[in-house]
C-alpha cells in the first residue's frame, strides 16, 4: 500500500472553513480585511492583518486558540488515520500557512501522519508577531502559471512530487478551490482526483472534464470524503493484487512450458 500518495488541500478540505478568514472573523477584524482586500495580494494581506492583530494586542496564543476552534467534519480525522494505517503516504499542498496548518493538525492529533506540508512559510518574530511569506516570492519572479495565484502554483508542486516518487506510485488528490484545478491537470491516467462537489474546482472541472486524465471521484462532506477515499484505496489494493497474481500465473506458465519442452 506504500504505492499510494494521498495529497490533501487544507482549507475547506481537511477543515470546513478558510483558515485565514476564520482567524480574521473570529478576532473581529473582518471590516479592515475587506477594506484592504482590493489593495494587495491575499498572501500579503494576511501578513498585514497579522501585523494589525499584533498592534491591537492579539497574541500568538490568541490566534492558536481560535485555530483550535476551526470547524471540521468528525469523519475527517478518521479518514486521515485510516489512509495512513493502510500504508498510504500523506502530504498537504495548501495556500494557507505553516503555523495555521500545524497548529490545527497538532490539536487534532494527526500532524505525525503527514510526511510533507507544502504551504506558505511562517514564523514568529522577536516581537512575538506571526509573519507570513509567499511560497513563491512573486516580488522577484513569476512562476509563469496564469491559472494560479502569484504566490503559489500547486501544479508545479505536484510535478515536483511526481518527479520525486520512485516506482509506479498512484496519486490521490483532494481539493475544493480554484487553486486545485491546476494540479488536477497535472495528474496522470493512473491517478485519482477527488474534487469537492459544487465548489470552485468542481465547477472548473465540469466545464471540460476531458482535460482531466485522472479518474474523477467527487465528494460533498467529510463523511463522503472518508467513504470515497477508502473505496479508491481498496480498489487500488485489489488491482495491485490482481496484477501480482497475473504475473505469478504468467511465470508459472512459462516455467511449465519450459519443462514441457525439456521432456
Amino acid at each position: 500500500m506504500a504505492s499510494i500518495v494521498v495529497i490533501f488541500d487544507f482549507d475547506k478540505t481537511i477543515i470546513d472553513c478558510d483558515s485565514d478568514n476564520w482567524v480574521v472573523d473570529e478576532l473581529g477584524f473582518t471590516d479592515l480585511f475587506n477594506q484592504l482586500l482590493p489593495t494587495m495580494p491575499w498572501n500579503s494581506l494576511m501578513d498585514r492583518m497579522l501585523k494589525e492583530l499584533h498592534a491591537q494586542g492579539k497574541t500568538i496564543d490568541d490566534i492558536a486558540e481560535v485555530l483550535k476552534r476551526a470547524p471540521i467534519h468528525p469523519r475527517i480525522v478518521s479518514a486521515i488515520k485510516s489512509a495512513h494505517a493502510l500504508g498510504c503516504e500523506l502530504r498537504i499542498v495548501s495556500d494557507a500557512n505553516l503555523f495555521f496548518i500545524e497548529t490545527i493538525l497538532e490539536h487534532l492529533g494527526v500532524r505525525e501522519y503527514f510526511s510533507e506540508i507544502n504551504t506558505n512559510p511562517s514564523f514568529v518574530d522577536e516581537e512575538g508577531r506571526l509573519r507570513i511569506f509567499p511560497y513563491h516570492d512573486f516580488t522577484k519572479s513569476s512562476h509563469g502559471c496564469n491559472l494560479c495565484p502569484p504566490n503559489m502554483c500547486k501544479g508545479m508542486i505536484i510535478e515536483r512530487i511526481q518527479a520525486s516518487l520512485e516506482g509506479k506510485k498512484k496519486i490521490i488528490y483532494l481539493g475544493d478551490g480554484s487553486g486545485d484545478y491546476c494540479p488536477s491537470l497535472r495528474l496522470g491516467e493512473a491517478d485519482y482526483m477527488m474534487p469537492r462537489k459544487n465548489f470552485p474546482v468542481w465547477d472548473l472541472i465540469c466545464r471540460n472534464p476531458i482535460l482531466i486524465k485522472a479518474d474523477i471521484h467527487e465528494w460533498n462532506d467529510g463523511e463522503e470524503l472518508e467513504l470515497v477515499l477508502s473505496q479508491i484505496i481498496n480498489m487500488i489494493f485489489v488491482e495491485e493484487n490482481n496484477d501480482s497474481s497475473a504475473q505469478l500465473i504468467s511465470v508459472d506458465c512459462k516455467l511449465q512450458t519450459a519443462n514441457d519442452f525439456s521432456i
